[in-house]
């Protein structure tokens, strides 16, 4: 029997590399929407303490863990909340920038697939914040948190009275988490190496950092995951091919001579 096979999915099936202009300007036009929605949520101070005390006393209710606990883990040393302060303050957008740039040139599929997620969550995310405007734990006097930006630096935020270029009231769900997990589930789905579970440690690391910089609430990120998961849910890759999450097992099919080979040796 002749064991010629061909590819069931043909190279020309791998999705091809959105144009590189028309994606930066694509990215850059999501990130200003994402700046300008932040924008529009600010002045509602009163309203956002009101909704920071109602999730603090949600989560005592239902009996999460502290945020002080993590917090007086970074205070240990200056040196541990200060890494904590930078982490937060710079791993954000260039995390979430690489991984999204090497996706684009080595999956493009999957590509494609993160960016709809990302702007689907972000555009959520923004929804929330306009009709829920939240003070983070470390403007809540009941929760008897520091601001460890403010304190130990670096801090990306001013005064919220004069901090003109960020909305400090858009705790609720922390885009801060969201992207890092996302990048985790990306570069999870996109690669096969056997360690590439470790990428959660990146999420991980976040929600410590910004429970324990006093940024957001434990709350913020089960949203912000609940959110991602809807996402997720309706929003698929194209397809599989070759070229998709680096293991995709090309199927092995008959050629027409196969089969006439079988068939030819049925009769006998």
């Amino acid at each position: 029997m002749n064991g010629r096979t061909e590819p069931a999915e043909a190279e020309t099936d791998a999705i091809a590399r959105p144009p590189l202009v028309r994606e930066l300007l694509l990215v850059a036009g999501l990130f200003l929407v994402y700046k300008l929605g932040r924008q529009l949520a600010t002045g509602h101070t009163s309203e956002a303490f009101r909704n920071a005390d109602r999730v603090w006393d949600l989560e005592r209710a239902v009996r999460l863990p502290g945020e002080g606990s993590v917090q007086h883990l970074l205070l240990h040393g200056d040196t541990v909340v200060h890494i904590a302060n930078t982490y937060y303050a710079t791993v954000h957008f260039p995390a979430t920038a690489a991984f999204l740039i090497w996706l684009y040139l080595r999956r493009p599929a999957h590509y494609v697939w993160a960016r709809r997620v990302l702007a689907a969550l972000t555009a959520a995310a923004l929804v929330v914040h306009l009709a829920f405007p939240l003070a983070p734990p470390r403007m809540l006097a009941v929760s008897g948190l520091i601001d460890t930006g403010r304190v130990y630096g670096p801090s990306v935020y001013g005064a919220p009275q004069t901090d003109h270029l960020s909305n400090q009231f858009a705790a609720m769900p922390s885009l801060h988490f969201g992207w890092a997990l996302m990048v985790a589930i990306g570069l999870i789905v996109a690669t096969r190496s056997r360690w590439r579970r470790l990428w959660l440690l990146h999420p991980l690391l976040t929600l410590l950092v910004i429970v324990g910089t006093a940024n957001h609430y434990w709350l913020d990120a089960i949203v912000a995951t609940a959110m991602l998961g809807l996402a997720l849910a309706a929003i698929h890759l194209p397809h599989r091919t070759a070229t998709t999450a680096g293991r995709g097992t090309r199927k092995l099919v008959p050629t027409p001579r196969d089969e006439e080979a079988v068939l030819v040796g049925a009769d006998r």
